[in-house]
């Protein structure tokens, strides 16, 4: 990462920054999201997760324009982690082409995955949503999360034609959606809770808490909030949810997404 704005997080940030902040929120286990686009990542994440208890799965990299996946995925999958490795991304949001998630090739490596048994985030913004929607419709046989709610337009107070999007993409039983992201979408000095309403109350009544699950988007959330006040927000987001709904949304649609045992 470069430019002055993104300093504070353009080094090394190791898991003993993280774990005091997950024994202040009352967060048992976290999982950990890929960042660049690199192979060697996702062992090194693995290494992680057999070495910190609190991190209870990972979610890696592949090369979907590769002629096929499962190679390298294998090499994932038998490092001695590899049962911890639950899903996999790529930066779709980054790519030039806008439609890129409808390539055929991005999306038969997508296929594999789900026939590997693991999950797929989607990472977008508003331009690739509609992209990744078709996608969608064309791989009924994965499972999906999307990340950071698409990121919307916060800090212009755009809403369309992302809500349309996100309703669609809602329609589709086999997606849920990643409640984060949200700060570093906002005006990162002047934001109020009052900025993420209708962005949430959208999502809120799209999803439904059974197919919401909570992220911090740590370390990057720190370039606008801390960890803690990703919690205050969504505490406040989700206090009129009942127990099973938030337990829904604190946990249980992370297990569901991700299949994990903890």
């Amino acid at each position: 990462m470069k430019g002055d704005e993104v300093k504070p997080i353009s080094r090394t940030i190791l898991m003993d920054e993280l774990e005091p902040e997950l024994e202040k929120s009352n967060i048992d286990y976290t999982v950990i999201v890929q960042t660049v686009e690199n192979p060697a990542e996702t062992p090194e994440f693995l290494d992680l997760s057999l070495s910190h208890p609190k991190i209870c799965a990972v979610v890696g990299w592949l090369d979907l324009e590769s002629n096929d996946v499962i190679p390298q995925l294998e090499k994932y999958l038998a490092h001695p982690g590899g049962k911890n490795l639950v899903s996999i991304r790529d930066m779709a949001q980054d790519k030039a082409d806008p439609n890129w998630l409808m390539r055929d090739d991005v999306i038969k490596n997508i296929h594999r995955i789900a026939d590997a048994g693991l999950t797929f985030d989607i990472l977008t913004r508003p331009p690739q949503l509609a992209a990744a929607v078709e996608m969608v419709k064309r791989s009924p046989k994965n499972t999906f999360v999307l990340d950071h709610i698409s990121k919307p337009y916060i800090g212009k107070g755009e809403i369309q034609p992302w809500a349309d999007q996100i309703s669609e993409m809602a329609s589709y039983e086999n997606v849920s959606v990643k409640v984060s992201g949200l700060f570093t979408e906002a005006n990162w000095d002047s934001w109020s809770t009052q900025s993420f309403k209708p962005y949430l109350d959208h999502i809120l009544n799209t999803f439904t808490p059974s197919r919401m699950m909570f992220g911090s988007d740590w370390p990057v959330c720190l370039l606008a909030a801390t960890y803690s006040q990703t919690i205050d927000l969504m505490e406040e987001f989700t206090k009129e949810f009942s127990k099973a709904e938030q337990e829904s949304f604190w946990s249980g649609t992370v297990k569901r997404s991700y299949r994990l045992k903890v």
